[in-house]
């Protein structure tokens, strides 16, 4: 990854902008132009989803021009007495549906839980509703007692583990549920000793969707794909934008987390000591739970000044792709407070 610079910062006097802008969705709308869905945040840390047409200049992202907001926390599972948010938005285009899909993390009174929603144009959502697991009593844990972030979809159909074609979906339970009730500790999925966090694989047979797209929500087979292995992510791993397909298998962006985690304001690392820089895997195409290959030192980490200082200090936090003219270009959360692009290239 080559940094190309800034392509979004907080808007002066903006008050839905006044705590940053950061970790976009994006996507193409029916005419083609090409849009960011960045996580706009506002005073008291309320984010709301907006959109943002990308301004090229020779094919290169440079900016971005507002177009308002495009989900806000007004269902009641987005906010709770202390909390609202609809924050960190993965968009994927499902061409089988015919569907942009967007994950996003609703801060409600439960703490941060994963929900989908659906649009055809990228301005008019239609909300699924908050994710569901079905029960695995191979498990022993009930998923949808779990927070869980990093939700991203494959933009295809794959093998289900029953070999059915299916939609697939990444994300990353947390195992600590201390922070939805002081004192519950931490409760690990039988099998599972390693209290880190790593990413998982669920999965939706196809022929459920097409005849109810509201079955989206409804996750099964849930497996392990990811832990924390190297140094730059000691701490935990996560998801990045939607897989993409390359010869090798499918190509995921992740981000690395190194440090140690206060419990804050914002359920996760408001106080100093965190680390987050960017890393590659390549998953088997086939079955996409299997890891053929993954980068043991990141592709991008923290080192210009905006990624240095921030809402969050020293944080690179890679959460879409898309192509212009050949090129791919990734757009990254910079310390929590602007967005970034880099060029995404192959090396021989």
């Amino acid at each position: 990854m080559t940094r190309v610079g800034v392509v979004m910062t907080p808007e002066a006097g903006n008050v839905l902008e006044a705590e940053g802008v950061l970790n976009p969705g994006s996507g193409h709308t029916p005419d083609g132009k090409l849009y960011l869905l960045p996580r706009l945040v506002a005073a008291g840390n309320v984010s709301r989803i907006g959109l943002a047409r990308i301004i090229l200049d020779n094919g290169v992202p440079v900016g971005v021009e507002r177009e308002g907001v495009v989900l806000a926390p007004d269902a009641g599972w987005e906010h709770g007495a202390g909390s609202a948010g609809t924050e960190d938005p993965r968009v994927t285009w499902i061409e089988a549906l015919g569907l942009h899909v967007m994950s996003y993390v609703a801060f409600g009174p439960m703490g941060p839980r994963s929900a989908l929603a659906v649009s055809e144009n990228l301005r008019d959502w239609r909300r699924l509703g908050p994710l569901h697991f079905v029960y695995q009593p191979e498990l022993d844990l009930d998923l949808n007692l779990c927070p869980n972030k990093d939700v991203v979809f494959f933009p295809e159909p794959v093998p289900g583990p029953d070999g059915a074609p299916s939609f697939a979906m990444l994300h990353r339970p947390m195992w600590d549920l201390g922070w939805v009730r002081d004192g519950e500790g931490v409760h690990l999925p039988a099998g599972i000793s390693d209290e880190r966090l790593g990413i998982w694989i669920s999965y939706v047979p196809v022929k459920d969707v097409q005849s109810d797209i509201g079955n989206l929500v409804f996750q099964r087979s849930s497996t392990l794909v990811a832990m924390p292995k190297y140094d730059f992510e000691s701490l935990k791993i996560g998801a990045g934008p939607a897989p993409i397909r390359v010869e090798e298998g499918w190509l995921l962006l992740h981000h690395g987390v190194k440090g140690s985690l206060t419990k804050g304001r914002v359920w996760n690392h408001v106080q100093a000591g965190v680390h987050y820089s960017a890393g590659a895997m390549i998953l088997d195409s086939v079955d996409p739970s299997k890891v053929l290959a993954r980068t043991s030192a990141p592709i991008l980490a923290p080192e210009t000044e905006a990624e240095l200082f921030g809402t969050v200090p020293n944080v690179v936090f890679p959460t879409a792709i898309e192509e212009v003219d050949g090129v791919r270009y990734v757009f990254y959360g910079m310390a929590d407070s602007q967005i970034g692009v880099a060029r995404l290239d192959r090396q021989a």
